[in-house]
């Protein structure tokens, strides 16, 4: 398995879709941002302005982040940086259905829906980009997407299988300690702490 860099970033999973809110599988699908989707990220937005310096923003291609990240940008005054490492899975058969309860099979590696990308796969993919991402100046600002932070969260030491709320930064830091578990902490919590 491909390990992390030790370095801490931001990530910001994109702004709601109309798929997102129908409960619907997308992958690659390349959905755009709904109206709720956009006043997310203007929210996420606004939220990032008060968590101190953000120095580079790197976000997947596929238009929900991308927009979501553009928003942010122009907030920020920042360019946004694409890397194709952080597009959201493929899920081959399975985009545009209903989330099923397939997901817990498909992270232990027992189930693949045809013409799907591995669960292991999108994990060494996500760490890679991330660790991309983490090579530009810091703070960086990663805006992607569910699965991916799925994978990203098996990487920290954590349960992979939790949603990721949409357009909510999440500091994500190396573990203080020495030790493998990574703090993932929304931004609220973070600028208390």
């Amino acid at each position: 398995m491909v390990a992390l860099n030790p370095v801490g970033f931001w990530f910001l999973r994109h702004g709601e879709t109309d798929w997102n809110a129908q409960g619907l599988s997308q992958g690659t699908t390349d959905i755009p941002l709904n109206s709720v989707g956009l006043a997310q990220a203007e929210r996420a937005a606004k939220t990032l302005l008060g968590l101190g310096p953000i120095a580079t923003i790197v976000s997947s291609p596929l238009v929900r982040a991308r927009v979501t990240a553009e928003i942010a940008a122009k907030a920020l005054g920042l360019p946004v940086a694409i890397d194709p490492g952080l597009r959201e899975v493929e899920f081959g058969e399975q985009e545009g259905q209903p989330m099923g309860d397939w997901y817990d099979d498909w992270i232990a590696g027992s189930y693949t829906p045809a013409g799907a990308e591995t669960f292991a796969a999108l994990h060494d993919r996500a760490v890679a980009a991330i660790n991309r991402a983490t090579a530009k100046p810091g703070p960086v600002l990663v805006v992607a997407h569910g699965a991916l932070m799925r994978a990203l969260r098996l990487a920290f030491g954590h349960e992979p299988n939790v949603r990721t709320p949409n357009a909510l930064p999440i500091w994500c830091a190396p573990p203080k300690d020495g030790g493998r578990v990574w703090e993932v902490t929304p931004a609220a919590l973070a600028a208390e702490a």
